[in-house]
């Protein structure tokens, strides 16, 4: 069968290619979205069409928002009138992109509306459906998130012992919406019981210069402002006590960085966002917290930070113990052959 996944491929985020090779393994051809109008042959050939991020919007100018925009409404518009069953991931409750939201907003309610199915990698993804009708949500296909367990080469351990600082770890696209500046800050009142380590690409020039500003007036945190290349992520988690991850509410739904986290045995310090709150008991495992407002988020993510280093110095030991349990949890209900497996079924349904 001849489908558009996409975006097939991601360099960046593995992903994309787990769901794919799993694809191609039963049979599919796989091809990406702007080669759709190629020809009249390529065109009717195409049986499925599965999108994923697409209420995206380029944001670097209104007017290349815009032009971002309407192409992606006439793309919609054809494979709605065309008749080719359309199938949608909910990634996020909002595009993380900082253009015109109105732009975003149309997207998703015509995602939402012309998508056969929705597929949904939560339980909360459900309730940010819900303000569209009982019809959205029942068109909603659960499939969890693949893990990442191997990815990446073996886990590799390093025993933590209780008279080091607390190691922390940031790690992924450096976007604003992952509050750095925050957490930079929540670091930096901690002291020297802290260091805290942010490896990643910075989305633009403007915000990498923000966040070096404020890590050359700190003390304790290590700033790799770069892509961490696949032989170098275990390496990355080995080093680290916690995964922090400090992201929006308001926006963040799933996060790829926690599955990877608790793939390579280590707990994270997140907000319940989808992700944590599907854990279910393995919840526990996490240092997990919510807020409302900003002063809420600084305290509780400062609160959660104490926590891990009382943990620390009290019993290292008990990061690889919860890193275990969420590993365990992982094998037992992401792994990618089902997510496949269930892609399958929902294509040939």
């Amino acid at each position: 069968m001849d489908i558009i996944f996409n975006p097939p491929d991601n360099q960046e985020n593995q992903y994309i290619r787990l769901l794919v090779d799993q694809l191609r393994a039963k049979g599919y051809r796989i091809h990406p979205l702007d080669t759709i109008f190629s020809s009249w042959k390529h065109f009717r050939s195409i049986k499925r069409v599965h999108l994923n991020w697409f209420e995206n919007v380029d944001d670097r100018g209104l007017w290349v928002s815009l032009r971002s925009f309407l192409r992606k409404v006439f793309v919609l518009t054809v494979i709605h009138w065309s008749g080719k069953p359309l199938i949608w991931t909910l990634h996020n409750r909002m595009s993380h992109e900082k253009g015109p939201a109105f732009f975003s907003r149309t997207l998703i309610r015509l995602l939402i509306r012309w998508s056969d199915h929705i597929v949904i990698h939560n339980s909360q993804s459900k309730q940010v459906l819900a303000p569209y009708g009982i019809v959205a949500v029942k068109k909603t296909v659960h499939i969890p998130h693949p893990h990442f367990i191997g990815v990446y080469g073996d886990v590799r351990s390093e025993q933590p012992t209780a008279n080091d600082p607390l190691e922390l770890l940031f790690t992924g696209m450096v976007k604003p919406y992952k509050n750095l500046e925050l957490l930079i800050e929540a670091v930096r009142g901690c002291g020297p019981s802290v260091r805290l380590t942010i490896a990643g690409k910075p989305s633009t020039d403007g915000y990498r210069l923000r966040i070096a500003a404020l890590v050359q007036q700190t003390d304790n945190v290590v700033w790799k402002p770069y892509f961490v290349p696949d032989e170098e992520v275990a390496a990355l988690l080995a080093g680290a006590d916690v995964v922090v991850l400090p992201y929006d509410l308001t926006s963040s739904l799933n996060s790829g960085t926690a599955i990877l986290a608790f793939s390579y045995k280590k707990t994270v310090i997140c907000p319940e966002i989808g992700t944590i709150t599907d854990l279910d008991e393995a919840m526990q495992d996490t240092f997990h917290y919510r807020y409302q407002t900003v002063e809420q988020h600084r305290e509780a993510l400062t609160e959660q930070i104490r926590r891990a280093v009382h943990l620390k110095h009290g019993d290292p030991a008990g990061f690889a113990a919860r890193g275990e349990r969420l590993q365990a949890r992982m094998k037992a209900i992401h792994d990618p052959g089902r997510a496949g497996a269930m892609l399958d079924k929902l294509y040939r349904s």
